[in-house]
C-alpha cells in the first residue's frame, strides 16, 4: 500500500502542483492513517469499510487532536481514496458518506501600524551586514505579502529596482508581480550596495541568492523565523511570527480602502473568501 501512497503523491506534485511541504503534510497524514489500519488488520485498503474511518478518525479524537488536525487527516484519507478509485485501485469509497469535521476559522493576528514601523526601524539601531540584511527583508515581506518561503527563494534576477516589482512565484508555481514601496526600494538597494557581498565573499551561489545566510548560503525558512524571533523578543510581541507580516500587510491594505480583489492578486489567493478573513478580522476589531 505504501507504493499507492508514493503513486498519490507523486499526483500531488505533479497534476496538482502542491508544494513540498504540503505533500509532506498529506504524507505523514496517511502514514498515520497506514499504521493506525495495521492495528485493525487491514492491509489491503480496498478491503477498508465506513466503519475503519471512521475508527481512525474516533482514534484522532481519543489523542485530543485540534479540529483542524482531524480535519485535515480526514481530508488527506478522502482524497488518497479518490485518488485510488480513479486509478481503479478501489472499486467502492468507503469515505464517501463521510464529512470533514468543520472548523472554524481563528481570525489572523497583525501587527498594528506603529508596531510595523517599530520593527522596521529595530535592524538600524546596530549597523551590520546582518541587519542591513534583515531590514530589507521585513520591508520587502511587509511591502509586497509574500510568504516567507517566496521571500526566501527570491533571486536578485527577480528584483527589478528601475521598475519598482518583484516577480514571485507562489503557490501552483504562480507567477505574481508584486510593487516595492520606496521604502524597501531603499531598504534594498542599502543591503545589495553595502552588504550583499560582505555577506557573500567568495561563496556567491550560481543564481545569485538574494537573502543570504552568514555562510553565504541561501537563507531558509526556519533561518527566517530565528531572525525575526530575536526582533520580536526586543519589540516585545512574544507571539510575533513570519505569516503576522503576510496578515498586517492584508489588513493595512484593506484598511487603506485597497478593493479586495486586488488584496486577493497581490496575496496569490486561490479563492476570495480567503481573502475576506480579513475584512472580518477588521470589522470584528472596530468598536461598535
Amino acid at each position: 500500500m505504501n507504493e499507492h501512497v508514493e503513486k498519490f503523491i507523486a499526483y500531488l506534485v505533479s497534476e496538482r502542483n502542491l508544494t513540498p511541504n504540503t505533500t509532506s503534510a498529506y504524507r505523514t497524514d496517511l502514514n498515520q492513517f497506514l499504521s493506525f489500519m495495521a492495528t485493525r488488520k487491514v492491509s489491503d485498503m480496498s478491503r477498508a469499510e465506513n466503519a475503519d474511518i471512521m475508527a481512525f478518525m474516533l482514534f484522532l479524537r481519543e489523542k485530543q487532536y485540534s479540529n483542524a488536525t482531524v480535519a485535515r487527516r480526514t481530508a488527506a484519507v478522502k482524497s488518497f481514496y479518490a485518488f485510488l478509485v480513479t486509478i481503479r485501485a478501489v472499486t467502492v469509497d468507503p469515505t464517501n458518506t463521510i464529512e470533514s469535521p468543520k472548523v472554524e476559522r481563528e481570525a489572523p493576528k497583525s501587527l498594528s501600524p506603529n508596531q510595523v514601523d517599530e520593527l522596521m526601524e529595530l535592524p538600524q539601531r546596530v549597523r551590520s551586514p546582518e541587519r542591513t540584511r534583515d531590514r530589507a527583508m521585513f520591508e520587502v515581506l511587509y511591502c509586497s505579502g509574500m510568504r516567507v518561503s517566496e521571500l526566501v527563494g527570491l533571486n536578485i534576477g527577480d528584483i527589478d529596482l528601475s521598475k519598482k516589482i518583484i516577480r514571485c512565484v507562489g503557490k501552483g508555481k504562480k507567477l505574481r508581480i508584486l510593487p516595492i514601496s520606496e521604502s524597501a526600494l531603499t531598504a534594498l538597494e542599502e543591503y545589495l550596495d553595502n552588504a550583499y557581498s560582505q555577506l557573500v565573499m567568495e561563496k556567491q551561489s550560481p543564481e545569485r541568492t538574494l537573502f543570504v545566510n552568514h555562510r553565504g548560503g541561501r537563507l531558509t525558512r526556519q533561518g527566517f523565523w530565528l531572525i525575526l524571533k530575536q526582533y520580536a523578543d526586543e519589540l516585545g510581541v512574544a507571539d510575533l511570527t513570519p505569516h503576522m507580516l503576510r496578515h498586517s500587510f492584508a489588513a493595512h491594505m484593506i484598511t487603506s480602502g485597497v478593493d479586495l480583489r486586488r488584496v486577493q492578486a497581490l496575496l496569490g489567493h486561490a479563492s476570495l473568501s480567503t481573502t475576506q478573513i480579513y475584512s472580518q478580522m477588521i470589522k470584528g476589531a472596530q468598536p461598535q
